[in-house]
């Protein structure tokens, strides 16, 4: 064994590695990005595959594929792509897998950089798949160690769900040994499995629910669930995941009071009717929803006393912290330091010399003259055109959406209807509202603001680099009225034409400012 100093995300990276992973599929998103540029940085040269994917969804399907092939996989994204890739991600749990697959789900309670609060494991409990949620670093290194070959021996996909904290803080992890990879083979009976034809589907659900009680015995007899008995069973302490960690601190010299460390999933029931016949309340400790609180209440019904989110000892917004657990202990909390006075909160903003300022100054001067137009955007650094000193975007709700409700606007009655989408994101699930958009002939302006990389993300590679032009006309716009031009000050006149003239196109545009992103501009030239 090596111990290592890593954040959690690079934990989970180094044990799929060691695992023996054969391909890890991925969308950049924080706080997930860390797991594959790490795997990419290690494994530089080798025949793991470790590019990036267009979108969760693809990144999903084709890490079914490397599984199907006998190899194993891991598939990485934050909470939200939960949602793109939740199609392919339920029918694997009818499908089952083949080579050991793990998906890592990186929740953002809170919303650091994210535009909802969601709690990954309502998705593994909703596809009905083993969960794992590691307290800690080591415990997230061998929860992917060990999962792969717990993926493969239940024959079903596993969910890894981390937060915000777990991904991005560091600690020591001791490694094991590195395992080759798998021999391709495939699965057994294949055809039934993996065509999920009504009647074939049907036959897999009844599989699936058989396998339910695998689950819960692996739960059960699972080191990473542990009961830690106490001498006040007044109140009984239920804490998952990182609010483990949380929980230990407040203790320094051991637990007082019964506790339950639940970090895999289904809930392991017998050890939950343990700490609720042995105490007369229960506190549960969880990070994101009150998912296991609410199952508590229908499971043990019993008119047990039941604090955390949802009757207000913890708060039900944000993510959980080592004080607010403290306070729910009813232990004291000291603050040592104050945030002084003269130090105000400054909001984030566009890089001085990016490209995208160049065009919120330019559309911001064109739609002065048009009192009734709206601006639909996207998820990208594009985004802070919402803030000072632009304000131009009026929406901004989830990947690909601009030019979507920009359609809806446009068949409304807005004009001009206006969207600013940044390329990786249109590559991600933009082109499909834009076949949309030509399909009709919707009275659209669609603006790819293209600095060749995913740069919110911290500019990887962007899938559409290259050939937006091409996507464009094979989506059926017209050449003519594909355009691109370099936002700078001194084209700042000749786009304002460009713009005011597609505007007044009646009729699906779409113009592309392209200029390379300052900052891996600026890293190019360091090198």
């Amino acid at each position: 064994m090596n111990k290592k100093l890593l954040l959690g995300d690079e934990a989970i990276a180094q044990a799929a590695i060691d695992a023996g992973l054969s391909g890890v599929y991925a969308y950049p998103g924080t706080p997930s990005t860390e797991i594959t540029t790490y795997i990419q940085q290690k494994t530089t040269g080798s025949n793991l595959h470790s590019r990036w994917c267009t979108n969760e969804k693809t990144a999903m399907e084709a890490a079914l594929g490397m599984s199907y092939a006998g190899k194993r996989s891991l598939c990485c994204m934050k909470h939200v792509g939960m949602n793109v890739a939740a199609d392919c991600f339920m029918n694997t749990a009818m499908s089952g897998i083949n080579g050991g697959l793990i998906v890592v789900a990186a929740d953002d309670p809170s919303m650091h950089s994210s535009q909802n609060e969601q709690d990954s494991r309502i998705y593994g409990d909703f596809a009905m798949i083993p969960m794992f949620e590691p307290s800690n670093q080591q415990e997230a290194y061998d929860m992917v160690y060990e999962g792969f070959e717990l993926s493969e021996k239940l024959g079903y996909p596993i969910l890894i769900r981390i937060t915000t904290r777990m991904a991005h803080s560091r600690a020591g992890v001791l490694t094991r040994k590195q395992q080759p990879q798998n021999e391709m083979n495939f699965p057994e009976e294949g055809r039934k499995r993996f065509v999920l034809l009504p009647a074939l589907a049907r036959q897999r659900f009844k599989v699936l629910l058989e396998a339910q009680n695998l689950f819960l015995q692996s739960s059960e007899e699972s080191a990473f669930n542990q009961y830690y008995d106490g001498l006040d069973k007044k109140q009984g302490i239920i804490a998952a995941g990182i609010a483990f960690n949380y929980l230990s601190e407040c203790y320094p010299d051991g637990f007082e009071s019964p506790v339950l460390k639940i970090c895999q999933y289904p809930l392991p029931l017998q050890q939950l009717e343990k700490i609720a016949s042995e105490c007369d309340e229960l506190l549960v400790l969880e990070d994101g929803y009150p998912f296991i609180e609410k199952q508590l209440k229908g499971y043990l019904n019993k008119g047990l006393i039941i604090h955390g989110r949802m009757d207000g000892t913890l708060k039900r917004d944000g993510e959980l912290q080592p004080d607010a657990v403290a306070l729910a202990l009813g232990k004291k909390v000291e603050q040592y330091y104050t945030i002084p006075a003269l130090v105000t909160p400054r909001p984030p903003a566009l890089c001085q010399g990016c490209g995208h300022r160049d065009l919120f100054e330019a559309l911001n001067e064109v739609v002065e003259n048009y009192p009734q137009a709206k601006i639909f955007s996207d998820i990208g650094c594009y985004t802070l055109g919402a803030l000072p000193p632009f304000r131009t975007i009026d929406s901004c709700i989830d990947m690909g959406a601009s030019i979507t409700m920009a359609k809806g606007a446009s068949d409304a009655g807005v004009h001009p209807s206006i969207t600013v989408i940044g390329d990786s994101t249109f590559s991600h699930s933009g082109m499909t509202g834009l076949l949309d958009c030509v399909n009709e002939n919707t009275n659209v302006t669609i603006v790819i603001s293209d600095n060749e990389t995913t740069a919110m993300t911290g500019g990887q590679d962007s899938p559409g680099t290259g050939r937006l032009e091409a996507i464009c006309a094979g989506i059926g716009v017209l050449p003519e009225h594909i355009r691109v031009i370099v936002p700078l000050k001194k084209n700042k006149e000749e786009m304002k034409k460009m713009l005011q003239e597609e505007i007044n196109y009646k009729g699906v545009s779409v113009i592309i400012p392209r200029r390379e992103c300052i900052q891996t501009l600026t890293r190019k030239h360091r090198v």
